[in-house]
């Protein structure tokens, strides 16, 4: 372990560093290795996701649905790999923002950073409702609005709300108040996390009905409708549960030795996951009392653990559960509140002033952390009563991030075609910086087409998953209409802070921006 001294000559040199960017040291360098590690794996956090579109899975998927989880894997480690390269190199907030600004250009990184925004505060509502899943399961009390505590039911989807909003009060709190003490309760967080679902994945493959095998067969996988199709939808929730590692990236600026810290710990935060949630799957589907019933559709895994655990132990591990939701909320909210301050910095952003505001006492962002919570609160509040709340929201959400993801992985792999690579130079320890090496331009052309395979199965009209209720046709195109909206309202936005920014620095506006238009953010 270093010395106080030891850490702090570094921090400084780090600092150095930042100011070759053309940014100074603003936040609170607080984070270390593992609780960088813990940042973005937070934000994936399988307990959260997993026991929320479980049943989405194995409703379309049957026991089959097991395979999307290692093809979505893969594609999502090809990305991870080629974030690592980018966070070795560019250790700022505000992560695919600055990547994409630095590979693509200032409006391809501006596009990018104000749909990861958008997407980052829709995640932000999705994880919120999720206690909605557990709660009311440990505790009836828990059910504050009507009786039914099914997500997808009115009742559910109104008690979602409420309990989301409560929870969004309180992360809001916290972000804002105190990086050491965030940082503190994501790595707290987390390892309950990781020991909540060793001990889950060991109890229930103990009280295993059937062996790993399971996953080898097509159960409630209809073969009149064929198997790709199901599939697809089936592998919207590995989709959904990937994503977000490179929220570590997001704390480059408060982390130490960011150049060595941050790419490792990109990568152990999927690894983790990945290994994690299939683990998690293959023993829900090994214990649940039956395949065929239709509770693990409709109950997902909550009713596996209460059924095959016994009330009081389920409920148990149905409050670490509750614990992970709460810590998954609080990293995207971290994250989020990096990527608006990271543009504010840059005036890139309507009240760009304010939001790149560090309190001196807390050293946060505090309106770049409040504007997140607000919004996703309204997102929640705007929807009370809607029984397809969760799955519309997470879907939009998820390819959302995919698109903006791709802002990143595309240009980079045109940099690679077009003979420019990447900066070389070592990290804070001496060495080279990670670097995918003669492998790189492979690992790239997979996870570009990955990735936009992805965001069309994401973003392609379903009524099963967009429209359960039957409300109407519109809400099949609820992903493509929410892309343009955000597209549109961005261009906007864009055109307006662009012309503000040269009127209040007296200069007519240029016909073609140039690389950077930011307040002395020279790459």
């Amino acid at each position: 372990m270093s010395a106080p001294s030891e850490t702090l000559s570094t921090d400084q040199s780090v600092a150095r560093d930042l100011s070759h960017f053309g940014y100074a040291q603003q936040l609170s360098r607080r984070v270390g290795s593992y609780a960088s590690f813990a940042a973005g794996f937070s934000f994936v956090s399988i307990l959260t996701t997993v026991f929320q579109l479980f049943g989405l899975g194995f409703g379309f998927g049957g026991t089959a649905f097991f395979w999307t989880w290692p093809a979505v894997l893969a594609g999502q480690l090809m990305v991870a790999l080629c974030f690592a390269e980018l966070a070795a190199r560019y250790p700022l907030s505000g992560a695919i923002y600055q990547w994409a600004r630095r590979l693509g250009g200032a409006v391809v990184g501006w596009f990018a950073g104000w749909t990861m925004v958008i997407a980052q505060i829709i995640t932000l509502a999705t994880a919120a409702i999720a206690l909605q899943v557990v709660l009311p399961a440990v505790w009836p009390g828990f059910q504050l609005v009507g009786s039914d505590p099914a997500l997808a039911s009115k009742d559910g989807a109104a008690n979602a709300v409420l309990l989301g909003c409560i929870l969004l009060v309180a992360t809001t709190l916290l972000n804002a108040t105190s990086v050491r003490i965030t940082a503190v309760v994501n790595s707290v967080g987390v390892t309950c996390e990781l020991i909540g679902v060793v001990l889950i994945v060991v109890l229930l493959t103990s009280h295993a009905e059937r062996g790993p095998s399971v996953v080898l067969h097509t159960t409630n996988l209809d073969s009149t409708t064929g198997y790709v199709g199901p599939l697809l939808i089936s592998a919207l929730m590995a989709a959904y549960v990937l994503v977000g590692f490179d929220s570590a990236g997001e704390l480059s600026e408060e982390t130490h030795k960011p150049r060595a810290t941050t790419p490792r710990t990109i990568i152990r935060a999927v690894v983790a996951s990945g290994i994690g949630g299939a683990f998690l799957i293959v023993a829900a589907l090994m214990a649940a009392p039956s395949l065929t019933d239709g509770n693990l559709a409709t109950q997902g895994l909550p009713y596996v653990l209460t059924s095959r655990l016994g009330t009081t132990p389920g409920k148990l591990l149905l409050l670490d559960v509750a614990l992970a939701v709460c810590v998954c909320t609080l990293a995207i909210q971290t994250a989020a509140a990096r990527m608006i301050f990271s543009m504010a910095r840059d005036n890139v952003l309507p009240g760009s002033r304010q939001l790149r505001k560090v309190s001196e006492r807390t050293g946060t962002p505090v309106a770049a952390t409040v504007v997140p919570g607000v919004l996703a609160a309204v997102c929640l509040v705007v929807n009370v009563g809607n029984a397809g709340l969760f799955l519309g929201l997470a879907s939009v959400c998820i390819m959302l991030l995919y698109v903006a993801y791709l802002m990143v992985t595309t240009p980079l792999l045109v940099r690679r075609l077009t003979g420019g690579g990447l900066p070389a130079g070592v990290d804070e320890n001496g060495r080279p910086l990670f670097s995918l090496g003669r492998f790189g331009v492979v690992v790239n052309v997979v996870a570009v087409a990955y990735g936009l395979a992805m965001a069309i199965n994401l973003g392609w009209p379903r009524a099963e998953v967009y429209d359960p209720a039957g409300e109407g046709w519109y809400l099949h195109y609820l992903p493509l209409i929410t892309l343009a909206i955000v597209a549109g309202g961005g261009l906007l936005a864009y055109r307006a802070q662009r012309t503000a920014y040269y009127a209040s620095i007296g200069v007519p506006v240029p016909a073609a921006a140039p690389a950077v238009e930011a307040e002395g953010a020279s790459a």
